[in-house]
């Protein structure tokens, strides 16, 4: 990231962009920074400004305690405001319910996409969700930060067998220094569930995507949102799973912010 500005609170913000034309900015999910964007910012800045940036207490941005997600909101805001006052929205996973919030809070948004904001779908799925913030909480607290991206990676279905994998890999000791930023994208997610409340209160047009690879009940959460959105559009990506090419990705968003 080449590129640093403040956020409301004081919190440097690392950001980088690319290409020209109107302002396209990527809001990655848990355990990314922004240069986990950059595939997918590449065939994008062939027609938009693409501008990606490392969310608070990761990668080269800062952190401020206590943490709030009206303070991510507020680093949208000024990570807007710096690279033109006007943008649309693309957020992973996570990010998208950060973007989608964002959205509602009345920045200066005109588009938002989000590829598998993943909301729960139901009881279960919530009672697991809950589980998981009460552990995420108590491992944190501890120091437990293995144990925290453990419990992370469990949540989004990887085996055991995976998951001890990835303990003794290079990437294990990058993953626990990102490890307290899971509870901000907790936050994000709420209790789980789709926000019907506040997606109703999004006036501008949004595009919730999912794979049809992927798990039915993502497609099933990216279609609530569409649904639960005024100016929503639901579409589905063939052959497409949570780890989405780019290359199948960019043309869909350029259409869609173009409209």
């Amino acid at each position: 990231m080449d590129k640093n500005i403040s956020s409301r609170d004081g919190t440097p913000l690392a950001y980088e962009s690319a290409g020209r034309g109107a302002t396209v900015v990527l809001v990655s999910g848990a355990m990314s920074t922004g240069a986990t964007a950059a595939p997918l910012a590449a065939p994008l800045s062939e027609r938009f400004r693409v501008v990606v940036y490392d969310r608070r207490g990761r990668g080269a941005s800062g952190d401020t305690a206590p943490y709030a997600v009206e303070r991510e909101v507020e680093d949208l805001a000024a990570l807007i405001e710096a690279v033109g006052g006007e943008a649309a929205l693309h957020g992973v996973s996570s990010g998208g319910a950060l973007a989608l919030r964002a959205a509602a809070s009345g920045l200066p948004v005109h588009h938002v996409s989000v590829y598998e904001a993943p909301y729960a779908m139901s009881e279960e799925d919530l009672g697991e969700r809950a589980r998981y913030t009460e552990r995420l909480t108590a491992a944190l607290a501890e120091g437990r930060r293995g144990d925290a991206v453990e419990l992370f990676l469990r949540l989004t279905g990887l085996g055991e067998d995976v998951i001890q994998g990835a303990r003794q890999s290079s990437m294990w000791a990058g993953m626990e220094s990102m490890a307290p930023s899971l509870a901000y994208d907790d936050a994000v997610m709420g209790d789980g569930s789709v926000p019907r409340e506040l997606l109703s209160s999004i006036r501008v047009p949004v595009l919730s995507i999912a794979g049809d690879a992927s798990p039915a009940w993502m497609r099933e959460a990216a279609r609530a949102i569409a649904e639960s959105v005024p100016r929503g559009t639901y579409r589905i990506l063939g052959g497409q799973t949570h780890m989405v090419e780019p290359d199948v990705l960019a043309p869909v968003l350029a259409d869609f912010f173009t409209r």
